[in-house]
């Protein structure tokens, strides 16, 4: 039998248990799949919870309600105030823990003022590989994660995905503005609408995986090695002169292409 239908099989089970399920839901690859999942198990006993904050850009705040209207599924709206948050706006190492517990606790609040005492989020089984001080945030709030419960990988969610026709599984791997800010650097609602700026601008351009990561006055642009070649001169002095507009004094191109969480090396 098909290992992937198998463990599909066993997250709707494991979904159907929870008997009504509100979902942590950014339009990414994994929250997408697993609404949809847990709608197939639960009809209308399950709602999107989407947090509405600076540190997410609006083009996916639209993206999440175009997929809950073709899902049929109840969206809500959950606004969370990061830069009053204690300790965020500082950006210690600590930063995802800060930003999680704020998130999913304003979620939870949100979840159980309509009846939903179950919250579940979309960590998937590669996500234990990385410095992910948030996962600890989840764990201290009870926040359920069926995915990782599952045993289900980032490539399996896509896979999956593709099966069902929804529209995320090839959609290239995100994560919140604040991640592109070093660590100690302080973070800004001016400093992560420039980055949101300096990325819609790159994913203008053709470019599908894209990060600006900001020391300081310089902008580091990741992208795949393999669209490397699209860096012709003329692109490149636009890039430059689009970003020196944005306030960059310097701009470069990391040579090691897109890295998730490349950031975290700092942290070793």
């Amino acid at each position: 039998m098909d290992t992937l239908k198998e463990k599909y099989a066993a997250l709707i089970a494991l979904l159907a248990g929870t008997g009504k399920l509100a979902v942590a839901f950014s339009a990414g690859v994994d929250s997408t799949f697993l609404l949809k999942a847990a709608q197939e198990a639960l009809g209308e006993n399950v709602i999107a919870l989407t947090a509405q904050t600076v540190a997410f850009p609006a083009r996916e705040g639209d993206a999440s309600a175009e997929i809950c209207r073709a899902l049929g599924v109840e969206q809500v709206a959950v606004p969370v105030d990061l830069m009053a948050v204690e300790g965020f706006r500082e950006n210690p190492p600590e930063r995802c823990y800060l930003c999680k517990k704020a998130l999913f606790t304003a979620m939870q609040a949100a979840a159980q003022e309509r009846g939903f005492g179950c919250v579940a989020e979309g960590s998937n089984t590669d996500d234990a590989g990385d410095y992910r001080p948030g996962l600890r945030a989840l764990r201290e709030l009870g926040i359920c994660s069926p995915l990782r419960e599952a045993g289900l990988s980032k490539a399996e969610i896509r896979e999956l995905s593709r099966r069902l026709e929804l529209p995320t599984w090839d959609k290239p791997s995100y994560a919140c503005l604040a991640t592109r800010i070093a660590y100690g650097q302080e973070i800004t609602p001016e400093a992560l609408e420039k980055v949101e700026t300096a990325e819609q601008y790159l994913y203008g351009l053709g470019f599908r995986q894209v990060r600006v990561r900001v020391h300081g006055d310089l902008a580091r642009i990741e992208i795949p090695p393999e669209q490397f070649g699209q860096l012709d001169p003329d692109r490149i002095s636009a890039i430059h002169a689009r970003l020196r507009e944005l306030g960059f004094l310097y701009v470069t191109l990391d040579l090691n292409g897109f890295e998730s969480g490349s950031m975290n090396r700092a942290l070793s």
